[in-house]
């Protein structure tokens, strides 16, 4: 159902959508009765339920506004009180076939006892116990004179009078224990019976009847009757009578209660009640107010199984096409929130997945991003190292021992065979250190340039590793160079020796055999 132009749902916030959504789902009203009801509540949740079942009284700001002179015209929008009679139903009693039924003020379902200190108690025991004395004599004294306690009730203070305690000899208990407690009383009185007593107070009834649009029929007994026993036996536990309650098509919700209880006293009170036993059938009647719970059909005194039935059926005949139409109404409403929450799941639905993929997306390039950067510092960092390495050589080249003539008759000789088939012929003095024959190998190519740079300095960070191994071929012997010594302790007089490239996989087996 669409809202009118004045009660447009896009004009609301946020805030008062969740209001309106909390109290459309506990009362099932129209929009367009519902979003005036919560602007004139100041949009509290809490007030607008309770407007909703208990009615809206007059307002005095409305009255003085229609006072003034200047005022402008009252509007024709009716308000329902369900505690107390319509104004306009007062003025025109013959436009008015029900009475609206009313709440009432029931015993709160916990009672937090008080109970004294025990040290007081213990300093009032002397004074409760006169007073049990005094009390107890006063008691003897009404039952030996009946006419003093007449006298004390006509001379005595009215609020003295209301004042009385409870002298039926029953504990007053929450809505929900007196309902279970007149349950039992009435299987214990009447026997086991099939009558589905809501086991609950009569507001809890009430509106469990507005919520789900069924008829409450209100039973109420009073154990100082004489014809309570017969009509119980003789037309409420009838058969026909059993049956007409449990069946599901008719909805009925029974409530029963005691009239010695507080609140079925209340109740009494409230449905004009005269004559016990007492049944009453209240029903939502939406042709009064959207809100309003009315009285349709009274059944006082005793009654045959005949003409109970009969006003039963006469009365839920007659108002179930309005509780029809209104359950077509919330049909459609609660369709129509249905398709809007599926709706509103699948675009969710379809949210997530295309933020899944805008984050897939975005971690594919970020993936890429990192990649190429990854790649670019390697390839940044091995062109520095070839960078530093060529500056090495040249500093390193510099810095090598001049070959000694021939006049050096302990020189060695040494013949090394690069990988491409070139040959090194080099002499060393005895005593030079098998590092400055790898430099010679490893600095052959700046060696042979006729240009050498004498200014060139080590480079700084770069820590030189020689990727090759200098290899006797028979018998095959390795000279590393981390084992150190001079040429001559290692290869002695003259050798002839081969480079042999390290491979990252030798110099991983390299470190296993080590560690």
């Amino acid at each position: 159902m669409s809202a009118p132009d004045d009660l447009d749902l896009d004009r609301l916030s946020p805030d008062e959508r969740s209001v309106l959504d909390i109290y459309t789902s506990v009362t099932g009203q129209d929009l367009a009765e519902a979003i005036p009801l919560l602007r004139r509540s100041q949009w509290n949740v809490q007030i607008a339920i309770a407007k909703f079942f208990d009615g809206e009284g007059p307002d005095p700001l409305e009255e003085v506004r229609a006072a003034l002179p200047e005022s402008p015209p009252r509007s024709t929008r009716r308000t329902q009180n369900l505690m107390t009679d319509d104004i306009t139903a007062q003025l025109a009693p013959a436009a008015r076939s029900t009475d609206l039924a009313s709440r009432i003020d029931t015993q709160p379902e916990e009672q937090h006892i008080y109970r004294p200190p025990f040290i007081l108690s213990l300093l009032f025991t002397p004074f409760n116990l006169v007073y049990r004395i005094l009390f107890s004599s006063f008691r003897l004294f009404g039952t030996l004179f009946p006419f003093l306690p007449r006298i004390f009730n006509v001379t005595a203070n009215p609020a003295l009078q209301g004042a009385r305690r409870n002298t039926t000899g029953r504990r007053p208990l929450g809505p929900k224990d007196t309902a279970a407690r007149f349950i039992r009383e009435f299987e214990e009185e009447h026997g086991p019976h099939q009558i589905p007593f809501m086991e609950n107070g009569y507001n809890m009834a009430l509106e469990k009847a507005h919520r789900d649009l069924k008829f409450l029929l209100v039973i109420l007994m009073s154990p100082e009757h004489d014809d309570t026993s017969d009509w119980v036996r003789d037309t409420l536990l009838v058969p026909e009578v059993v049956e007409f309650f449990n069946d599901p098509q008719n909805n009925i919700i029974v409530w029963g209660g005691n009239l010695r209880d507080s609140e079925a006293y209340q109740v009494s009170s409230s449905l004009k009640c005269t004559k016990f036993p007492f049944a009453a059938v209240i029903v939502h009647t939406p042709n009064v107010s959207s809100t309003a719970m009315s009285v349709v059909s009274r059944i006082a005194g005793p009654t045959t199984t005949t003409e109970f039935m009969s006003r039963l059926r006469t009365v839920t005949t007659s108002n179930q096409e309005p509780l029809e139409r209104i359950r077509s109404t919330r049909a459609e409403q609660t369709a129509s929130r249905s398709l809007r929450e599926q709706q509103d799941s699948a675009y969710e639905r379809s949210l997530a997945i295309d933020r899944e993929r805008a984050r897939q997306r975005r971690e594919a390039e970020a993936l890429q991003q990192r990649e190429e950067q990854e790649a670019a510092d390697r390839q940044a960092a091995e062109e520095k190292r070839e960078r530093d390495l060529a500056q090495w050589k040249l500093w390193r080249a510099q810095s090598l021992s001049a070959e000694p003539g021939t006049e050096v008759k302990e020189a060695v000789r040494i013949s090394v065979r690069l990988p491409s088939g070139e040959r090194i012929m080099r002499r060393f003095a005895p005593e030079t250190e098998m590092e400055e024959l790898y430099a010679v190998v490893e600095c052959h190519e700046v060696l042979q340039q006729t240009d050498k740079s004498t200014d060139v300095s080590e480079p700084e960070g770069f820590e030189h590793q020689y990727g090759f191994r200098l290899v006797s071929p028979m018998p095959r012997a390795v000279y590393a160079v981390e084992d150190g010594g001079t040429v001559q302790e290692k290869i002695g007089r003259g050798g002839n020796l081969l480079v042999e490239p390290i491979e990252e996989d030798d110099s991983e087996d390299e470190k296993e055999a080590v560690t």
